[in-house]
């Protein structure tokens, strides 16, 4: 990625989650690239991301980090909010001082799911938990230090890299005699490698900001998501035998924090400012297990 003569260089932070990986993993051979991992990095500490900046000197920044621990997040606020919303305002604050473009992720749970179309971009967010508040106030931070950022929020996101939903369900289809799975929180699954692409292509046009939604193509719950996992899994001969999945409704399964029961996002604008356009879940589901079931 040349641009006025120069490589352009580009620091990625949280380069251990799932995205940071795939961002690595499929970085175009054109760019100077420097990740982080959260301990190299504490975006937590603006001393932490001073030291960063004046060592790479980057020409963009795209911001994983989060703390994501949805359920947990409900009794450890205070640990939510300094990295999704203070740490995420840090780096806004250092990207504006040092005249840094910032590519910054965000989240489908900003959303209470009480529409029953997929969610724009304009729609009022109303978070539902600690999680989605603490990614909403970064949000918000982001856009008042630096209107030009880039904000993509996405959904359900699983990679070959980390724990996720499938590899999860993956690894209950070969330990139980039958699954209940979800089958009324509705929204669509991300592969990870999906969204990476998406970031480089918009790093690479500079013409590209504001707020974005992101992910694969196709509506799911999570009940199908599982149906689907068993049965490319056992296609690719990742598992051996099928099991019963069954539906259950979300309040036979409690969790702490409560979930959007729709999540859908539109994705239009992502797609047409991009020039990316998205993939339907399951094919990316399927080059996914693909990729898990190399030797």
């Amino acid at each position: 990625m040349v641009k006025n003569g120069h490589i352009v260089r580009v620091l990625i932070t949280g380069k251990n989650g799932q995205l940071g990986w795939e961002l690595v993993n499929r970085a175009p051979a054109s760019v100077n690239l420097t990740a982080f991992s959260s301990t190299e990095l504490d975006i937590t500490e603006p001393q932490s991301i001073q030291n960063a900046m004046t060592r790479v000197r980057p020409d963009v920044v795209i911001n994983t980090a989060a703390y994501t621990a949805v359920d947990k997040a409900e009794t450890d606020s205070d640990k939510a909010y300094e990295v999704n919303a203070q740490g995420a305002i840090n780096l806004a604050q250092a990207c504006k001082i040092a005249n840094v473009r910032l590519l910054h992720v965000s989240t489908d749970f900003v959303f209470d799911g009480t529409k029953h179309s997929p969610y724009l971009t304009t729609d009022t967010p109303n978070p539902l938990g600690v999680y989605g508040a603490s990614k909403l106030a970064g949000e918000i931070g982001v856009q008042s230090q630096l209107p030009d950022s880039v904000i993509v929020r996405t959904a359900w996101v699983y990679s070959t890299h980390g724990n996720n939903f499938v590899k999860t369900m993956l690894r209950l289809m070969q330990e139980k005699a039958q699954l209940g799975v979800v089958s009324d929180q509705i929204g669509t699954p991300t592969y990870a490698a999906g969204l990476a692409d998406w970031l480089w292509a918009v790093c690479q046009n500079d013409s590209v900001s504001g707020l974005y939604h992101w992910t694969d193509a196709g509506v799911a719950s999570w009940y199908d998501f599982a149906v689907a996992i068993q049965e490319l899994a056992q296609e690719k001969g990742l598992l051996k035998k099928m099991i019963p999945i069954l539906p259950i409704y979300a309040e036979q399964y409690p969790t702490p924090a409560k979930r959007p029961p729709y999540s859908v996002i539109d994705k239009t604008s992502a797609e047409q400012d991009s020039g990316v356009q998205t993939t339907h879940w399951r094919k990316q589901l399927s080059i996914m297990l693909d990729e898990l079931a190399k030797p």
